[in-house]
């Protein structure tokens, strides 16, 4: 129940690396200091979860999901408060692991994110040429805090 992440913006052309497109949106029931609740919707799909506060390592936290039939999760999204967000998931495989590129939509179009789940935190992956800064510490490229400010983060408008 640990999720060991790391994410970078993405500055290349990635797309004639996709394997497949995922349309997500979620939403936030909670989120605190401690943690957060999360509703995402990935139709047919959907899934409840509940990620903690980063430890020291800011890669490393407690994650635990459990899908949702698509009644709860529709009517658990509806009372979701704290931030909606809607993005364009693309799977891309490389070196034995699988970046996750969200593209976000809406207020958030333009910010494109990749993230890449490892093992430990010390772990050795294969970096594409069309990743750019990591952000894995930076709180605001969360996707909690996207949802909430609905701003892309002024350091990434800058660059672009």
């Amino acid at each position: 129940m640990m999720e060991i992440e790391r994410k970078f913006l993405v500055e290349g052309n990635f797309r004639s690396f996709i394997l497949q497109s995922i349309a997500i949106k979620q939403a936030y029931l909670c989120k605190d200091e401690q943690h957060t609740i999360r509703i995402r919707i990935a139709e047919p799909k959907a899934w409840i979860t509940i990620k903690g506060k980063p430890e020291a390592d800011e890669i490393s936290r407690f994650e635990w999901e459990k899908p949702l039939d698509m009644d709860e999760a529709t009517i658990l999204f509806e009372r979701c408060t704290l931030g909606k967000i809607e993005k364009i998931r693309h799977l891309i495989p490389q070196g034995g692991h699988t970046f996750e590129v969200d593209e976000f939509l809406g207020n958030l179009k333009g910010l494109i994110i990749a993230e890449i789940e490892l093992k430990h935190p010390a772990e050795i992956f294969e970096r594409p040429e069309w990743l750019g800064n990591e952000v894995s510490e930076d709180i605001r490229y969360t996707n909690a805090a996207l949802a909430e400010s609905q701003q892309i983060p002024q350091t990434h408008k800058e660059k672009n």
